[in-house]
């Protein structure tokens, strides 16, 4: 399959894919902002509370890995494109929902859609520049996803403030409608070669049923269905494995991790890192406004820190990373976010807000060091015809990180405060949580660090 994005526009290309990166990030951190609002109107439990957010990371780690293999089959401006337009609709169903069933399924609606838009960005990002120039552009795209994170809840905040949480997923409608003309006009269409290929169903629902038992396992952990879910996910996940690896047309090319050691070891160095942060706002969002008592706005004003840093700085850590071994920033980077988290388990009510906007500073740069450098090795490390693949799996490896981070959030949850309603009542027992929890990960980020080192070289590889 042979892509010239290159000698169309590029520059137009990035811009466009960096708004749609913006987009889809924005919407996922204004809900984690407006979750405690949402839960206080539809009186929801922590739990239920929690799937909020959840059902849309769960959805877009399902359907990822197949929607990267169907859009290397027929083309992946149709798949982008698609996801735009169902992420719209979607987000306009959220912000009419006046059950929490409802809201739910419109967050599995966007998740669809937001998988779409993922699993086909950073492709064409890639094959619209040179390896030289790529990891600038991976920065600038890897950058409009933190800007999406940091607007997402100070705006977030601002919206709900003044016109309620419902406003959020409208503005969010707003944005994609804005968006898909450019969406529509300046992606070139590409020149797929897999028609008429089949599709590989046995393994899509193998990788579906996998993943949701393994995240809905976690959530309902200690009852016994989640012993049983959890249980199932460790033999299903290698069934899944065992059937792609003998499949004519798999949906998942084993063989990149078999024969690629440095994508094997940056894609889990990926899953790690955000299953170790993604529950970072999930717990601080609450923390601020129940055990210190900002308002939504005030809390999304904060913490609006982290995700600026990691603005600032995306860009140059992926040039860095066109200069010398990704493994080295993405490594350095990783070690700065264990501390980070450590430092966050001793949060408490009397903790100084300098202390901790220190902390959020030190892991926006850690992030920073890390998710455009190692986004930059995964796809120079593999062949052009894998672009839709490796693209999908980037995006695989970070929700379904994220999954796991909101599972075992989920979990702490159901442990130390069971099905009561988050209140300044239970300050107490959700600062266990948060002690517990950001000590879990700080453990596993550290892993991390060695699992990043152990990648080795891409630069001595041939360009993809």
């Amino acid at each position: 399959m042979k892509f010239d994005y290159h000698k169309k526009h590029p520059s137009v290309i990035l811009l466009v894919t960096t708004i749609a990166s913006f987009l889809t990030t924005f919407a996922a951190t204004s809900v984690n902002i407006v979750l405690p609002v949402i839960g206080l109107e539809m009186k929801m439990n922590a739990v239920v509370l929690g799937w909020v957010a959840t059902s849309f990371l769960l959805t877009t780690a399902v359907f990822l890995i197949p929607l990267g293999k169907i859009s290397d089959t027929i083309g992946r401006k149709n798949i982008f494109s698609y996801g735009i337009i169902l992420y719209i609709l979607s987000s306009a169903l959220s912000a009419v929902s006046f059950f929490d069933w409802m809201l739910i399924l419109s967050r599995v609606l966007q998740g669809v859609g937001a998988a779409m838009a993922f699993a086909t960005s950073s492709a064409i990002v890639t094959a619209a520049f040179s390896r030289g120039k790529r990891g600038r552009a991976i920065g600038i795209n890897t950058a409009a996803v933190y800007i999406g994170s940091s607007a997402g809840p100070f705006l977030g905040g601002i919206i709900t403030h003044y016109l309620g949480w419902r406003y959020v997923f409208a503005f969010t409608a707003l944005l994609g409608i804005i968006i898909l003309p450019l969406v529509l006009f300046y992606i070139p269409h590409d020149t797929p070669q897999g028609r008429g290929r089949s599709f590989d169903i046995i393994g899509a629902l193998l990788s579906a049923t996998g993943l949701s038992s393994l995240i809905v396992g976690i959530s309902l952990l200690p009852a016994l269905s989640g012993i049983i879910l959890t249980t199932g996910s460790v033999v299903i996940i290698p069934v899944f494995i065992t059937w792609e690896s003998g499949s004519s047309d798999p949906i998942l090319e084993t063989k990149l991790f078999r024969e690629n050691p440095s994508f094997l070891f940056s894609n889990l160095a990926a899953m790690i890192n955000y299953g170790a942060t993604f529950s970072i706002a999930f717990f601080l969002s609450i923390f601020l406004q129940t055990v210190r008592g900002m308002t939504a706005w005030e809390a999304g004003t904060f913490l609006v820190i982290q995700p600026v840093v990691q603005a600032l700085f995306s860009p140059l850590a992926g040039r860095i990373s066109d200069r010398i071994e990704p493994r080295i920033p993405v490594s350095i980077g990783m070690l700065l976010t264990s501390a980070g988290l450590f430092c966050l388990s001793f949060l408490n009510s009397d903790t100084p807000l300098l202390f901790l906007a220190a902390i959020l500073g030190l892991l926006g740069f850690g992030f920073a060091l890390f998710s455009s450098p190692n986004t930059n090795a995964i796809m120079s490390s593999v062949e052009t015809r894998f672009l839709g693949t490796a693209s999908a799996l980037v995006a695989a490896m970070r929700v379904i990180g994220q999954m796991l981070s909101m599972g075992v959030a989920l979990l702490l949850l159901s442990l130390f405060i069971g099905h009561a309603e988050i209140s300044p009542e239970q300050s107490a027992a959700f600062q266990n949580v948060m002690t517990v929890g950001f000590r879990v990960f700080a453990l596993l980020n550290f892993i991390g660090v060695f699992v990043s080192y152990a990648r080795g070289d891409i630069r001595s590889k041939p360009a993809g």
